[in-house]
């Protein structure tokens, strides 16, 4: 979607239920894309300094008396303070109000249950790279959700980075086992890459710096080239030479690829656990 058409499809009147660290980047997001502070309201018992200065300087209303129903309502709570949370707002989530939730764990259905005059309701999953807007969100709609509101959904989504639409909302636990759990996985080879440095005899604070740069480095590169990540590797990858050499271990039968099935099987299983 391009920016215009993420701008415009932005609604008329929002409510931002939770206003922690994702609900922030989201709203920050919002007001990025040109929401007008005015069609915006954040409920949240105990917002962050930071929450409170962002809502004045844009004139987001805070914690309003009577929000009124909302063209969307969006859920950026703990999963455990669902109930809570809902209680508090189900009556603002009307018929004609699209919900979208970012929720672990929280099928549509358990929402439905939560926010009963609801129809088109979104869940969705985005990760922790969503803080600085090159996050990765996946998505699912309810049945009742029209074109336009999911419209809506991705213009709301893609403020914090990419959105992948699934054709059902089964696969969130496979998004959940990818994307969302994925930035430990990124964070635990840059870990991994600078203890193997140390191992090899360079300072720990050197072998940090590079293997935190070589991460970030080639993270960048592949958000920006058009070339697959398996041509990326080929492209530097010399036969014969030093890449090659350490390819060989990663890449044998018990390497990375292996682990890296099982531990997404892993995430998945226990996404599929504590669903409910």
């Amino acid at each position: 979607m391009s920016e215009v058409g993420s701008r415009a499809a932005l609604p008329a009147s929002l409510v931002l239920v939770g206003a922690g660290k994702m609900g922030g980047a989201l709203l920050e997001g919002w007001l990025a894309d040109g929401l007008p502070g005015a069609h915006a309201a954040v409920i949240d018992p105990n917002p962050a300094p930071a929450m409170v200065a962002l809502c004045e300087r844009h004139g987001v209303a805070l914690n309003p008396a009577e929000p009124g129903e909302p063209e969307a309502l969006v859920l950026a709570v703990k999963p455990q303070g669902l109930d809570a949370a809902a209680a508090a707002v189900a009556a603002l989530a009307g018929p004609g109000t699209l919900v979208v939730s970012v929720l672990a764990g929280k099928t549509i259905a358990n929402l439905k249950d939560r926010l009963p005059r609801a129809r088109a309701v979104v869940r969705a999953m985005p990760n922790l790279p969503a803080s600085i807007r090159r996050g990765a969100t996946g998505a699912a709609a309810s049945l009742e959700t029209s074109e336009a509101q999911r419209r809506t959904a991705h213009a709301l989504l893609s403020g914090v980075g990419l959105v992948e639409w699934l054709d059902s909302e089964d696969l969130i636990d496979a998004v959940t086992a990818v994307s969302g759990s994925g930035p430990a996985y990124v964070f635990l080879l840059a870990e991994a890459l600078a203890a193997a440095g140390v191992a090899a005899g360079l300072p720990a604070e050197v072998a940090d710096r590079l293997a935190r740069q070589t991460v970030a480095g080639a993270g960048e590169l592949l958000g920006q080239s058009a070339e697959e990540p398996g041509t990326l590797r080929q492209n530097v990858t010399s036969p014969g030479g030093t890449t090659a050499a350490a390819l060989g271990v990663l890449m044998a039968g018990d390497g990375l690829a292996p682990l890296m099935r099982d531990a997404v099987a892993a995430a998945k299983a226990r996404a599929e656990e504590l669903a409910g």
